[in-house]
């Protein structure tokens, strides 16, 4: 029996990273401009930008609290960006944390401290037509119940394969990416992705005592790899729907009070 479940174990193991080379889809390569390098084959490209476009979490939500203190994986914003950039489909401008190094910059040149002709004058910024907003939705899985009983069975040797087993995280991930025009506050488009598990998650933090933090990052853990593809789809999904955008309209003008009216 417990020969047994020690290869049914080995198998487990390798059979996610396998799976995870085979369906890698998510975000990779690089960006300079509209120039994209090693970008996945499956992600939507445009002729030309539609706009700029600035990329903000809900950091307060739930799910930034489970991805970041269970999960252990950063911001998603990176991951996002670079997304678009490598797409051609939106210029990225920044409105994250490099804002305070870009007003710093400018506070020194008012002060004058910086050298001449350093150029840090009013007027150069790039308005951002559009932000960006993603979420994440996690469908848990009973994954625990695998390496318990690998555990119980088998003391250290299946205990350990237990607790890479025991280590999934969650089944599948629903990503939301929506559109916001920034002049009007409209909204102007929303997309929903989906991508599920194709490899063991932060079980593995316990080989090596090196520590779950140590594999973090979207390219080099599962659960990482699993939320990049599914932003990658949402992001596709959200690209093929601006492709056949039409604008909303409403009789009498958008805020003009609207065609549902009360009683007296």
């Amino acid at each position: 029996m417990k020969k047994l479940l020690l290869v049914a174990g080995a198998c487990l193991l390798l059979s996610g990273p396998a799976l995870a080379q085979r369906n890698k889809t998510g975000p990779q390569g690089a960006a300079a401009g509209g120039h994209a390098e090693g970008a996945s084959a499956t992600l939507e490209r445009c002729d030309e930008p539609l706009g700029t476009v600035g990329v903000v979490e809900e950091q307060s939500g739930d799910w930034y609290r489970y991805l970041t203190s269970d999960l252990r994986l950063p911001s998603t914003i990176p991951l996002i960006r670079m997304m678009i950039q490598q797409s051609n489909c939106f210029v990225v401008v920044e409105r994250g944390r490099a804002m305070q190094n870009m007003m710093q910059e400018r506070a020194l040149a008012d002060s004058g401290e910086l050298r001449e002709g350093s150029n840090f004058g009013k007027g150069q910024m790039v308005a951002a037509d559009y932000s960006m907003n993603p979420s994440i939705n996690f469908s848990q899985s009973d994954a625990g119940g695998i390496g318990g009983m690998l555990g119980a069975f088998g003391g250290r040797k299946l205990g350990a394969i237990g607790a890479v087993v025991g280590g999934l995280k969650f089944k599948k991930a629903e990503t939301i990416l929506t559109m916001i025009d920034n002049r009007s506050g409209v909204q102007i488009a929303a997309a929903q992705g989906q991508a599920r598990k194709t490899d063991f998650g932060g079980g593995i933090a316990g080989w090596g005592g090196s520590g779950y933090g140590a594999l973090g990052g979207y390219t080099n853990t599962p659960e990482g790899k699993v939320l990049a593809a599914a932003f990658a789809d949402a992001y596709n999904n959200l690209v093929r729907a601006l492709r056949n955008y039409e604008a909303q309209e409403v009789q009498g003008g958008l805020g003009k009070g609207g065609k549902l009216k009360v009683g007296n």
